[in-house]
């Protein structure tokens, strides 16, 4: 089973509970303050991906498989929900309703579509596996190391939330060589029958290039029901860049 931040709400007449699914190299806490602030009128569950925060590593790392996580995670906090999913979160989650339709009640994608993209994240995987962890004590100390092979400084800050210092010796709480062997099964889709008829959302970061008008088709022979949103000035990290705006979107849609 998954680890889960949950979330509970005091809320007399609770809305659907939500199901947060964060992207590649995140986890649960990255989504911490939208999550509590989302849970004043629902119950909220953040998970950590398998691979990934405090979730079991395995052997193999498909959207089949995180598929299979989620409804496992659905069936034991009360068999519907609402799901969001960013990036690679956004993945499993459109692979979730389109096998299990039964389970998501409402679902928003977060800047991502249904395609296989060309890029990797393993030049990010390599910059992690060659941080020299020996001594290290301090997250400032971790981000001057890790800047001679990651120099943008949002990305080091989200990489370095994976890295446990308490641990001895300090460790990164990412299988990086599965992620690494996996990363085309990760950046691909694989092929899928089916449709979600559900109410759905695509959001995206108007400053990015993932959801693009040529996906829109393939999305919606998927996603009959599927709205587009953009959100002004905020990239693929839209919900770290625009939190707020965020958040807003989702209790529109939600609600």
């Amino acid at each position: 089973m998954l680890h889960c931040d949950v979330h509970r709400t005091s809320a007399a007449a609770p809305r659907p509970p939500l199901l947060i699914v964060h992207g590649l190299f995140g986890s649960a806490r990255n989504w911490g303050v939208i999550a509590r602030r989302l849970a004043d009128s629902r119950n909220v569950i953040a998970v950590d991906m398998r691979n990934h925060g405090n979730s079991p590593w395995t052997e193999s790392h498909g959207y089949d498989d995180m598929a299979a996580d989620l409804a496992e995670v659905i069936a034991a906090h009360g068999g519907q929900m609402d799901v969001v999913g960013h990036s690679m979160g956004g993945k499993a989650a459109m692979m979730l309703a389109l096998t299990r339709p039964d389970l998501v009640n409402r679902l928003v994608v977060a800047d991502i579509a249904p395609v296989a993209y060309g890029h990797s994240q393993s030049h990010l995987i390599r910059a992690m596996q060659s941080l020299d962890l020996s001594g290290l004590t301090s997250r400032s100390e971790a981000d001057r190391r890790l800047a001679v092979s990651v120099p943008d400084d949002g990305v080091r800050a989200f990489l370095l939330q994976s890295l446990d210092l308490k641990a001895n010796p300090a460790r990164w709480r990412l299988n990086l060589d599965l992620l690494d062997r996996d990363m085309g099964r990760i950046t691909g889709w694989p092929e899928v029958a089916g449709q979600y008829d559900g109410p759905t959302l695509f959001l995206s970061g108007a400053q990015s290039n993932y959801v693009m008008p040529e996906h829109r088709p393939i999305i919606k022979a998927l996603f009959p029901q599927a709205r587009f949103a953009r959100i002004p000035g905020a990239g693929h990290w839209l919900h770290a860049e625009k939190p707020r705006e965020f958040e807003q979107s989702l209790r529109v849609f939600l609600d």
